[in-house]
Protein backbone atom coordinates (compact mmCIF):
# COMPACT_ATOMS: atom_id res chain seq x y z
CA UNK A 1 0.00 0.00 0.00
CA UNK A 2 2.68 2.29 0.92
CA UNK A 3 4.44 1.79 -2.42
CA UNK A 4 0.71 2.37 -4.61
CA UNK A 5 0.36 5.58 -2.42
CA UNK A 6 3.84 7.16 -3.51
CA UNK A 7 3.94 6.06 -6.63
CA UNK A 8 0.03 7.90 -6.74
CA UNK A 9 1.05 10.64 -4.91
CA UNK A 10 4.59 11.41 -7.18
CA UNK A 11 2.99 10.08 -10.44
CA UNK A 12 4.85 13.01 -11.91
CA UNK A 13 8.06 12.76 -11.22
CA UNK A 14 8.35 8.79 -11.19
CA UNK A 15 11.22 9.01 -13.29
CA UNK A 16 13.51 10.97 -10.61
CA UNK A 17 11.88 9.86 -7.67
CA UNK A 18 13.94 10.04 -4.47
CA UNK A 19 13.68 7.79 -1.57
CA UNK A 20 15.69 8.07 1.63
CA UNK A 21 16.66 4.63 2.41
CA UNK A 22 18.77 3.23 5.95
CA UNK A 23 18.67 -0.09 7.40
CA UNK A 24 19.38 -1.46 11.22
CA UNK A 25 19.96 -4.68 12.60
CA UNK A 26 20.85 -6.04 16.16
CA UNK A 27 24.31 -4.48 17.33
CA UNK A 28 27.08 -6.96 18.15
CA UNK A 29 29.85 -7.02 19.61
CA UNK A 30 31.04 -9.94 19.01
CA UNK A 31 34.46 -9.91 16.74
CA UNK A 32 33.28 -11.40 12.79
CA UNK A 33 29.58 -11.80 13.50
CA UNK A 34 27.17 -9.99 11.69
CA UNK A 35 23.51 -9.63 12.55
CA UNK A 36 21.17 -9.82 9.75
CA UNK A 37 19.42 -6.70 8.26
CA UNK A 38 16.34 -6.42 10.98
CA UNK A 39 14.31 -3.51 9.49
CA UNK A 40 14.59 -1.55 5.62
CA UNK A 41 13.34 2.27 6.26
CA UNK A 42 11.91 4.10 3.45
CA UNK A 43 10.88 7.53 3.08
CA UNK A 44 9.57 9.60 0.10
CA UNK A 45 8.48 13.24 1.25
CA UNK A 46 6.79 12.93 4.86
CA UNK A 47 5.87 8.94 4.28
CA UNK A 48 7.90 6.61 5.61
CA UNK A 49 7.87 2.92 5.39
CA UNK A 50 9.83 0.42 8.20
CA UNK A 51 9.70 -2.71 7.14
CA UNK A 52 10.47 -5.52 9.27
CA UNK A 53 12.51 -7.71 6.82
CA UNK A 54 13.63 -10.46 10.06
CA UNK A 55 9.95 -11.31 10.85
CA UNK A 56 8.47 -10.85 7.36
CA UNK A 57 7.56 -14.33 5.88
CA UNK A 58 8.86 -13.35 2.50
CA UNK A 59 9.84 -10.06 0.91
CA UNK A 60 6.82 -8.67 -1.38
CA UNK A 61 7.66 -8.22 -4.97
CA UNK A 62 6.07 -4.70 -5.15
CA UNK A 63 8.84 -3.68 -2.43
CA UNK A 64 11.82 -5.89 -4.67
CA UNK A 65 10.56 -4.20 -8.00
CA UNK A 66 10.29 -0.44 -6.31
CA UNK A 67 13.92 -1.37 -5.03
CA UNK A 68 14.73 -2.87 -8.62
CA UNK A 69 13.19 0.81 -10.48
CA UNK A 70 16.17 2.62 -12.29
CA UNK A 71 14.61 5.70 -12.25
CA UNK A 72 14.36 6.01 -8.68
CA UNK A 73 16.99 7.15 -6.60
CA UNK A 74 18.06 5.79 -3.14
CA UNK A 75 20.18 8.02 -0.97
CA UNK A 76 21.51 7.62 2.22
CA UNK A 77 25.11 7.71 4.31
CA UNK A 78 26.91 4.23 3.66
CA UNK A 79 24.16 3.37 1.77
CA UNK A 80 26.93 1.47 -0.41
CA UNK A 81 27.22 -0.79 2.39
CA UNK A 82 23.66 -0.87 3.09
CA UNK A 83 22.25 -2.05 -0.28
CA UNK A 84 25.34 -4.61 0.36
CA UNK A 85 24.25 -6.07 3.23
CA UNK A 86 20.97 -6.37 1.98
CA UNK A 87 22.05 -8.45 -0.82
CA UNK A 88 24.27 -10.61 0.94
CA UNK A 89 21.10 -11.22 3.67
CA UNK A 90 18.01 -11.45 1.63
CA UNK A 91 19.21 -11.27 -1.97
CA UNK A 92 17.64 -8.27 -1.95
CA UNK A 93 19.06 -5.59 -5.04
CA UNK A 94 18.92 -1.68 -4.75
CA UNK A 95 19.29 -0.78 -8.79
CA UNK A 96 20.32 3.22 -7.85
CA UNK A 97 22.02 4.69 -5.29
CA UNK A 98 23.98 7.82 -4.50
CA UNK A 99 26.08 8.42 -1.38
CA UNK A 100 25.13 11.65 0.72
CA UNK A 101 28.42 12.15 1.71
CA UNK A 102 29.91 12.29 -2.00
CA UNK A 103 27.37 14.53 -2.43
CA UNK A 104 27.52 16.64 0.34
CA UNK A 105 31.98 16.87 -0.37
CA UNK A 106 31.49 17.78 -4.02
CA UNK A 107 28.41 20.40 -3.28
CA UNK A 108 30.40 22.24 -0.65
CA UNK A 109 33.83 21.75 -1.65
CA UNK A 110 34.38 20.17 1.71
CA UNK A 111 36.48 17.08 2.21
CA UNK A 112 35.67 16.32 5.43
CA UNK A 113 32.11 15.85 4.84
CA UNK A 114 32.90 12.39 2.82
CA UNK A 115 33.47 10.84 6.49
CA UNK A 116 30.52 12.59 7.62
CA UNK A 117 27.07 10.98 9.76
CA UNK A 118 23.90 11.41 8.86
CA UNK A 119 23.79 14.02 12.04
CA UNK A 120 26.73 16.44 10.29
CA UNK A 121 25.28 16.49 7.70
CA UNK A 122 21.96 17.33 8.68
CA UNK A 123 23.32 20.09 10.43
CA UNK A 124 25.52 21.06 7.33
CA UNK A 125 22.91 20.67 4.44
CA UNK A 126 19.87 21.06 6.61
CA UNK A 127 20.69 23.87 9.08
CA UNK A 128 19.12 21.78 11.96
CA UNK A 129 20.46 19.12 14.58
CA UNK A 130 18.96 16.25 15.19
CA UNK A 131 19.32 14.02 18.35
CA UNK A 132 20.62 9.79 17.90
CA UNK A 133 20.58 8.46 21.26
CA UNK A 134 22.79 5.73 21.79
CA UNK A 135 20.18 3.84 24.05
CA UNK A 136 17.94 3.75 20.77
CA UNK A 137 20.77 3.68 17.97
CA UNK A 138 22.16 0.52 19.96
CA UNK A 139 19.16 -1.40 20.87
CA UNK A 140 17.32 -4.38 20.01
CA UNK A 141 16.41 -4.15 16.31
CA UNK A 142 15.65 -7.70 16.08
CA UNK A 143 12.66 -7.59 18.80
CA UNK A 144 9.56 -8.22 16.81
CA UNK A 145 7.70 -5.35 18.60
CA UNK A 146 9.73 -2.26 18.09
CA UNK A 147 9.19 0.50 20.85
CA UNK A 148 7.64 4.15 19.76
CA UNK A 149 11.16 5.41 19.69
CA UNK A 150 12.71 3.02 17.57
CA UNK A 151 9.69 3.52 15.10
CA UNK A 152 10.04 7.39 15.65
CA UNK A 153 14.33 7.08 15.39
CA UNK A 154 13.77 4.57 12.10
CA UNK A 155 10.89 7.22 10.18
CA UNK A 156 13.89 10.13 11.35
CA UNK A 157 16.84 8.63 9.74
CA UNK A 158 14.64 7.45 6.61
CA UNK A 159 13.24 11.03 6.38
CA UNK A 160 17.05 12.89 6.65
CA UNK A 161 18.45 10.59 4.14
CA UNK A 162 15.42 11.29 1.69
CA UNK A 163 15.46 15.39 2.69
CA UNK A 164 19.34 15.45 2.41
CA UNK A 165 19.23 13.50 -1.02
CA UNK A 166 16.49 15.82 -2.08
CA UNK A 167 18.13 19.27 -1.56
CA UNK A 168 21.84 17.61 -3.07
CA UNK A 169 20.29 16.44 -6.12
CA UNK A 170 17.74 19.14 -6.83
CA UNK A 171 21.09 21.32 -6.76
CA UNK A 172 22.57 19.54 -9.42
CA UNK A 173 25.48 17.89 -7.27
CA UNK A 174 24.73 14.30 -7.99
Amino acid sequence: MWISDIERIHHRRLHFLVVGLDIEWRPNFTRNIQNPVATLQLCVGRRCLIFQLLYAPYIPQSLVNFLRNPNYTFTGVGIKSDVGKLVEDYNVVVARIAELTTMAANAYGVRKFKYAGLKTLTEEVLGKEVLKPKRITMSRWDNQWLTRPQVAYACIDAFLSFEIGRVLISGNYY
